[in-house]
């Protein structure tokens, strides 16, 4: 098993998946894509389903989550259930690089630090456009370098940080994948990361119940799994992070509108 499948796995069994820029950066979609009471929603790599069950909760819209691991949609299957959301949202195992949705099912799809992963960068996003209805709106929420080229040992650390091996790419780079989709109008907000600022994120989202027992689960696994064991050593060794961090990592909202109706209207940055 590498890393990059360890991490995923851990999660699912913790019951915690990670977006940077927390649940202002959820919000901020939420106003860029227009999602409203009678949106219906895409989530793509829903993960333990905090997203959803926020819009659900939230909007009052209706949502599908789609994650790679069964046991994601299973979490996010339970999470819905206790915060009685179900009759709002829908979970399904599905690659995002072949989206099982009709053309034009969603008025907006999201992806929170998800198209970072997948190899084929280009095609997940021409899946989000294709499922997108007309005068819809794909909006991401992902790491992104601030400049380049990072020192090797930034590249490292931020990988590991978001828990695998993943290609981070620049502002511009994120927008041409909008851009090259077929997607029109697009518009950019860039954020420095703050390490601090994530670690409560992780409280505003899960809330101290949740945060609770996501630790209690941790603890049972830490005690029953060596390879969880040997991850979290492996995260420990890379706790020191990079002092030049701020200058070269940081996060972005990249949201396109696809042509052919509605209308994309203005905001303030």
């Amino acid at each position: 098993m590498s890393i990059g499948e360890s991490f995923f796995d851990f999660a699912a069994n913790v019951g915690v998946t990670k977006h940077i820029g927390s649940i202002e950066a959820t919000d901020r979609l939420i106003e860029l894509c227009y999602i409203h009471g009678g949106s219906t929603v895409l989530d793509v790599g829903c993960g333990v389903g905090a997203t959803p069950c926020y819009l659900a909760k939230k909007v009052g819209c209706q949502v599908v989550g789609v994650d790679l691991l069964p046991a994601m949609i299973e979490r996010s299957t339970e999470r819905a259930q206790k915060e009685g959301v179900m009759e709002r949202v829908e979970f399904k195992v599905a690659d995002v690089q072949e989206l099982p949705f009709d053309d034009e099912r969603f008025d907006a799809v999201i992806s929170e630090s998800v198209t970072a992963f997948p190899a084929d960068k280009q095609k997940a996003v021409n899946e989000y456009a294709r499922v997108t209805r007309s005068g819809g709106y794909v909006g991401l929420n992902e790491s992104t370098w601030l400049k380049t080229p990072p020192p090797p040992e930034l590249i490292a650390w931020s990988s590991q940080d978001l828990g695998a091996n993943v290609t981070l790419l620049t502002a511009e780079e994120w927008v041409s994948l909008l851009v090259n989709a077929g997607l029109e109008e697009t518009v950019t907000f860039i954020y420095p990361i703050d390490v601090q600022s994530e670690g409560k994120g992780l409280l505003r989202r899960y809330r101290l119940g949740g945060m609770l027992a996501i630790f209690a689960r941790m603890l049972r696994l830490y005690a029953r799994s060596p390879a969880y064991r040997e991850f979290v050593k492996k995260a420990r060794d890379n706790e020191i992070i990079p002092p030049n961090l701020g200058e070269y990592f940081g996060y972005g909202i990249y949201v396109g509108r696809k042509g052919g109706g509605g209308e994309m209207r203005g905001w303030v940055g």
